[in-house]
């Protein structure tokens, strides 16, 4: 029983927050909404058709159950029960906001096709307040598109294969080296926290030119974890909170960028000087008009967004490969081969060609990015009455594309809950949206699977795997590991003909 008790306990503890921010969004909100609902129904001969549901309880909604934890392979309970009862597009109320929930394919894609038209980015203000108001998570219009065009040119196809390729393998190989012997007995070890080393470390390196293993690469990475942490929080300010420690990061980080920043300029300005490093914040500083604030932001941001969720996707790579031996075996021939070509061009590390020849890598890839979902829902705000399906769709609504539940969905996917590299040797179909769409399409998306393709390369060539103790990512709503994916692993030996580091 004492168990019992205390399982409820901790799960009220982890719900109370969002019922507080659901109950102080509701205060502020309740007026502005009664208003719209009457200039609807004035405007209008007859009442709009709403998509069926049910606001839940009184003023938190139906948060409770949205929020639940559960298995990142799976949609949860609550989308389960209500795609059930009231099918793919249904109304709900979600942290103090009237919500319009869609498990559609085709309303997910006209949402993201008409953004800036019938819809906009609408994140919760705490998602601004910590990741900054110059934020591209949090910028509409004009202001976000500016912002996205530095971030594409820093991340174009010419700088993917001249600078970053080269340094995605030099900073894979920094960690995979790093890895126990091979020994029987061997410590296991976090692949999560590997991941997340790996892919915080190029991104330092390629945003600020910081070298990983420095005291001030790794005291930024300290302070990053607290910073992340406080991102998927509740926005309770006060001493304490995830939220509050995360302000106190968010404020340690911004020195660290804003130190790196002047140290730049007086060396910009020292007369010949020597060439300046080819990172994101030299660009930005010679190349773009934006002011000291926007670069912070955009330089924050850009970290969060690259480090973050191709971490977990490579996490949840090798989760997955190690439950399909298959794979993995299919994945080994495929480098092999390529290591093969390496060698009798008597080149020692990979070229574009190599990468673009990893095609049943890209299959790993994606079903990777479709049955993990690291990125499962998006929040819009209808900016004009929409009409959809016989729906109708009130301005000022939220409404939230739920891309985790078209990927899950059996009608569109053969098992969907089934790691199957192979379905996506036929094509790739419109309803895969890993990393949103239309004009917020994710502009490091061709990095991201970049990464993950190169450093399986070296994975599966040098290593095998297993789960050291069970272990299996869940949504928080974040997605993360419980206990960090712990394996051990065993290197390959020379003597079975494979390509060593």
């Amino acid at each position: 029983m004492g168990a019992i008790m205390a399982s409820i306990t901790s799960e009220l503890l982890f719900f109370l927050p969002f019922i507080l921010l659901a109950l102080l969004t509701f205060y502020t909100t309740t007026v502005a909404k009664c208003h719209g609902s009457h200039r609807w129904r004035s405007t209008k001969k007859k009442r709009p058709n709403l998509p069926p549901g049910a606001p839940g309880w009184p003023f938190i909604g139906e948060t409770f159950g949205y929020l639940r934890p559960h298995p990142a392979t799976s949609i949860g309970q609550f989308m389960e029960q209500h795609v059930a009862r009231y099918g793919k597009i249904y109304r709900s109320s979600l942290f103090g906001d009237r919500t319009v929930v869609s498990a559609d394919a085709g309303l997910n894609r006209y949402i993201l096709q008409n953004e800036g038209r019938l819809f906009e980015c609408s994140y919760p203000r705490s998602i601004g307040g910590i990741l900054g108001k110059w934020s591209m998570l949090v910028l509409v219009g004009d202001a976000h598109r500016e912002m996205r065009a530095i971030s594409l040119n820093f991340l174009s196809s010419v700088r993917l294969r001249a600078v970053l390729l080269p340094e995605v393998e030099r900073h894979t190989l920094l960690v995979l080296r790093s890895w126990p012997p091979s020994s029987s007995d061997a410590a296991a070890f976090s692949a999560q926290h590997e991941a997340k080393k790996f892919t915080f470390n190029l991104m330092a390196k390629n945003i600020m030119s910081m070298d990983p293993g420095e005291e001030e690469t790794e005291q930024l990475r300290r302070e990053y974890i607290t910073f992340m942490k406080g991102v998927v929080s509740a926005p309770l300010n006060f001493p304490g909170t995830a939220y509050w420690k995360a302000l106190k990061s968010r404020a340690a980080i911004l020195g660290v960028i804003e130190r790196k920043m002047e140290e730049r300029v007086q060396k910009m300005n020292k007369e010949n000087s020597s060439v300046e490093e080819d990172d994101l914040l030299g660009w930005a500083l010679k190349q773009s008009n934006l002011s000291k604030e926007q670069i912070l932001d955009l330089l924050l941001s850009l970290l969060f967004a690259g480090h973050e969720t191709s971490s977990m996707a490579l996490a949840l790579a090798i989760f997955f490969l190690e439950g399909c031996p298959k794979a993995v075996q299919e994945l080994r021939e495929e480098h092999l081969e390529i290591a093969r070509r390496q060698r009798q061009r008597g080149a020692s590390k990979l070229s574009w060609e190599d990468y673009k020849e990893m095609v049943f890598t890209q299959c790993v890839v994606n079903e990777t990015l479709r049955l993990g979902n690291v990125v499962r829902f998006l929040h819009r705000k209808v900016i004009r009455d929409v009409h959809y399906n016989g729906y109708d769709i009130p301005s000022g609504w939220k409404i939230l594309p739920i891309l985790a539940a078209v990927h899950l969905d059996s009608s569109l996917y053969e098992d969907p809950n089934h790691f199957n590299p192979w379905r996506w040797k036929s094509n790739t179909p419109s309803s895969f949206m890993p990393y949103g769409g239309g004009t917020r399409l994710c502009a490091g998306s061709e990095l991201a699977k970049l990464e993950m393709a190169v450093f399986l390369h070296h994975l599966v060539l040098n290593f095998r795997w297993e789960l050291a103790e069970p272990d299996q990512a869940f949504v928080y709503p974040f997605v993360d590991f419980p206990k960090g994916l712990p394996i051990r692993v065993q290197r390959i030996a020379p003597e079975e003909e494979k390509i060593l580091m």
